[in-house]
């Protein structure tokens, strides 16, 4: 698929679909909060999610008083939605509509967050850009958190093809500039009653 095509399928999903009709819908992220704080990260740290759409990690973020929030996504109707949910709160973020691949970075980040966006990316220029844009953007010894679907996970989501993750193929994607820390497998349980297994692996820039 093009770039606006993609771009228009996610505008239509989230214009159509409410957060409890998506697959990915979580009320509370708990191990992507589990990662956050593992690392112990002040809260001044510049943290993105990226791919976020309209999830709750955001609103974890801002319970425990980060204020350097950043909120990226392809669709402009996932942000507004994030928004229109957050209110007042929404201040303390900066929303960021664009295709990841597209992303030039004005800071660098100390925490890069990406629950089920990387694997989208299903061919080798836009992986590798995803990975060069990274390693660009994250502060040395900063951290990223990537959740995907795993080798025992779907093949498919929102009608799109994934790419599949194993701990060794993920980790080969981004030891050149990272240290893994540690990677662990989750099933998702999704509002439909179905079971996702996805795989998460922390690194930390070298």
């Amino acid at each position: 698929m093009e770039k606006n095509e993609i771009k228009q399928h996610w505008e239509n999903v989230f214009a159509t679909k409410q957060e409890t009709e998506v697959s990915w819908f979580q009320q509370y992220p708990k191990t992507s909060v589990a990662f956050l704080e593992l690392f112990n990260l002040p809260l001044d740290a510049n943290i993105i999610d990226v791919g976020g759409g309209d999830s709750h990690f955001i609103d974890a973020l801002l319970e425990k008083g980060y204020h350097n929030i950043y909120l990226l996504d392809i669709s402009a109707n996932a942000i507004e939605r994030a928004k229109k949910r957050l209110g007042e709160k929404a201040k303390h973020v900066t929303f960021i509509v664009s295709d990841i691949t597209d992303f030039k970075p004005q800071v660098k980040f100390d925490f890069w967050h990406d629950r089920a966006a990387f694997h989208f990316l299903t061919d080798e220029e836009k992986i590798y850009k995803y990975v060069s844009i990274a390693e660009e953007a994250i502060h040395k010894n900063g951290y990223l958190i990537l959740g995907t679907f795993s080798d025992e996970g779907p093949k498919k989501c929102s009608g799109l093809e994934i790419k599949q993750y194993t701990e060794t193929s993920m980790s080969a994607r981004f030891e050149i500039a990272f240290e893994r820390i540690k990677c662990i497998r989750e099933d998702h349980t999704t509002p439909f009653n179905t079971t996702q297994n996805f795989l998460f692996c922390s690194f930390q820039k070298k």
